[in-house]
């Protein structure tokens, strides 16, 4: 830990004089570093820290609040501290305008400029300007040689039925790609900060999804994020399948169940 300091403090060009470690990153190291001129900022490790500095940086500019980009190597990546502490409990209607702000920018086509991972997981970003094709392509079928063969064929099934399942173009929404309550900073009854993204431009439902995976949010955040569309519920099931698909690639068959309850629900 005291290593990822250090290189935070290196960065800014100041002396460390002290840092603590933080929790929350399964897949990467985090630490608070204060230094010797007064300042303080995050510091965390990564995948490819300089893309999830880009990351981060296109959500600033979507209007949705993310923390600023202090520095950043092939090593670490260095952040502003922001205000946390709160319960996302309290800020479920302000996620539901920030999720609504983020989808709000639009890309050229599906995809991202760079794959990234979730640890040993890659995540193929190829630029696509047909949705189910993208969808099936960077993240179910690139799962399949990584799984068993039986639930590979299912996945390989919902694949090739998904022109008849999701909207071929859909507006191209900047998401966050890992949207859940551990990566919503609040304070304050509000969302100070969106951090650990995995960005791609995509459908908007994809982020939902998600974050209907593993958190319940309340009609609070749906009022305010605004309408969804018809046939909705069908899709979420879909999108949920990648994030199960790369838990039981990082976490093993604890997973499997879910995947396999979601395929079922899917119909395959």
């Amino acid at each position: 830990m005291k290593t990822l300091a250090e290189a935070g403090a290196t960065l800014l060009g100041a002396k460390l004089r002290r840092c603590h470690a933080l929790g929350g990153g399964c897949l990467s190291q985090i630490a608070h570093i204060f230094l010797e001129d007064g300042r303080e900022a995050i510091v965390k490790s990564g995948p490819a820290p300089q893309t999830e500095a880009a990351m981060l940086q296109a959500i600033a500019a979507s209007g949705a609040p993310a923390p600023a980009v202090l520095a950043a190597s092939n090593e670490v990546l260095v952040l502003e501290v922001m205000p946390a502490g709160g319960s996302l409990g309290g800020a479920w209607a302000d996620l539901g305008r920030v999720a609504a702000k983020l989808h709000s920018a639009v890309g050229p086509s599906y995809g991202w400029a760079e794959d990234y991972a979730f640890g040993a997981v890659a995540i193929p970003n190829g630029w696509a300007d047909d949705w189910p094709l993208f969808w099936a392509e960077r993240r179910l079928l690139a799962h399949c040689p990584h799984i068993a063969p039986a639930v590979a064929r299912r996945v390989e099934a919902l694949a090739a039925d998904l022109p008849n399942r999701l909207p071929a173009r859909p507006p191209a929404a900047l998401l966050h790609g890992d949207l859940w309550g551990g990566n919503v900073l609040a304070a304050g009854g509000k969302v100070s900060a969106l951090i650990d993204p995995a960005c791609y431009y995509g459908h908007g439902e994809v982020d939902l999804a998600m974050l209907e995976l593993f958190d319940s949010p309340p009609a609070t955040f749906y009022e305010a994020y605004g309408t969804l569309e018809p046939g909705h519920a069908a899709r979420l099931v879909i999108y949920r399948l990648w994030p199960a698909l790369v838990h039981l690639r990082l976490f093993g068959d604890t997973y499997k169940p879910l995947v396999l309850r979601l395929l079922s629900e899917a119909g395959v």
